[in-house]
């Protein structure tokens, strides 16, 4: 059980180190990381409006298309109406050519319209583009901030992460798993030694009948306030010494 209480301790010192590591970082990350999220909305929100412009632009060609199709059947009908030998006919022509004449009306307002939502387009992806860049140069310098962070303690980082993996493969994994749960909940130190009588991690006493229980290193103890796993101070120097 000693064997298991220091592992289980080596591998919170450790973790603690690469946890200032992380700590050097500071926003770094989190800011990388909201960065990303604008930059790919606002790239999707362009390239949407470009789609929708484009189909815009094709919705014109389409219109001035069938705008002089049906000018020409109009101007068709009006040569008809020379030739028309009753009135039955007359109006069957000027029926057409009236309901062409409404058509022709409906799609030059459409093309408008469209016209008009082209513009409005052009003029947010003009507004849009100028912002992303801004948004690619601020992630490229805070990348480039990141980076040299990481390159700085790379060394020391991986050194740390190789010295985990070796304690970690000598913890059992129930015990891996309790740790890790309650570094989780306790942000970062899932193991507590005895200092001056109290729990390092809550600073509540501990009773004295349970600190003499936690000195004999026979059984694992957790805090009853933090419920971190608690450690004799014995073990803990005997740790840090080595």
């Amino acid at each position: 059980m000693i064997e298991r209480l220091k592992t289980l301790y080596q591998l919170q010192l450790i973790d603690d180190q690469l946890d200032q590591l992380e700590e050097l970082r500071g926003d770094l990350p989190v800011n990388v990381k909201i960065l990303e999220e604008k930059i790919d909305h606002l790239e999707k929100t362009i390239s949407e409006k470009k789609k929708e412009q484009k189909e815009s632009l094709e919705k014109v060609k389409t219109n001035e298309k069938e705008i002089e199709r049906f000018k020409e059947n109009q101007k068709k009908f009006k040569s008809q109406l020379f030739q028309v030998r009753n009135n039955k006919e007359y109006d069957a022509l000027t029926k057409e050519i009236d309901h062409i004449d409404d058509t022709i009306k409906k799609l030059t307002m459409e093309e408008d319209s469209v016209e008009e939502s082209s513009k409005k387009l052009s003029a947010d992806i003009e507004e849009l583009v100028p912002i992303l860049d801004d948004l690619k140069e601020e992630l490229k310098e805070r990348q480039s901030e990141l980076k040299q962070i990481i390159k700085a303690n790379e060394k020391e980082e991986l050194k740390l992460r190789e010295e985990r993996s070796k304690i970690e493969s000598k913890v059992k994994k129930t015990d891996v798993s309790i740790y890790l749960r309650i570094r989780k909940a306790k942000r970062g130190k899932g193991v507590a030694s005895i200092k001056r009588g109290a729990c390092s991690g809550c600073s509540n006493v501990v009773p004295a009948q349970r600190q003499l229980e936690i000195r004999r290193n026979n059984k694992m103890f957790t805090c009853e306030y933090c419920g971190r796993i608690l450690i004799s101070a014995e073990i803990a120097e005997d740790v840090e010494k080595n």
